[in-house]
């Protein structure tokens, strides 16, 4: 797995709004976790719910800043969100975990 490549077609899919293709970049059963939110989201239903709520709901638009991959299970990527919301423009991380080339946890975090 082309790690780079994967998140850049993470990020393409959420900014088109592509539910099914960017639930195809998770795990089954996996986890993401949003303290932002103050909720995890279990599984591809409810990361769909995530998804809707806070990308779609939103109009969110995400711009990647900075991509660390620490090792060619884990990264850590710095973003900027834009959208429909207060802030317009906010800062945000992701932590995220790969298994069998997907994401099996994913925390993600608004940078204040």
């Amino acid at each position: 797995m082309n790690i780079e490549t994967f998140i850049k077609e993470l990020i393409e899919a959420a900014n088109t709004f592509d539910t099914k293709k960017y639930l195809d970049f998770y795990l089954a059963d996996a986890v993401l976790n949003d303290p932002s939110v103050g909720r995890k989201f279990l599984g591809h239903e409810g990361i769909e719910d995530y998804f809707k709520s806070y990308f779609i709901g939103y109009n969110t638009n995400t711009e990647i800043i900075k991509l660390d991959i620490l090792t060619e299970k884990q990264v850590f990527l710095e973003v900027k969100f834009t959208g429909d919301f207060s802030e317009q423009t906010i800062g945000g991380t992701f932590e995220i975990t790969f298994k069998n080339d997907k994401i099996s946890y994913l925390k993600a975090d608004l940078i204040h």
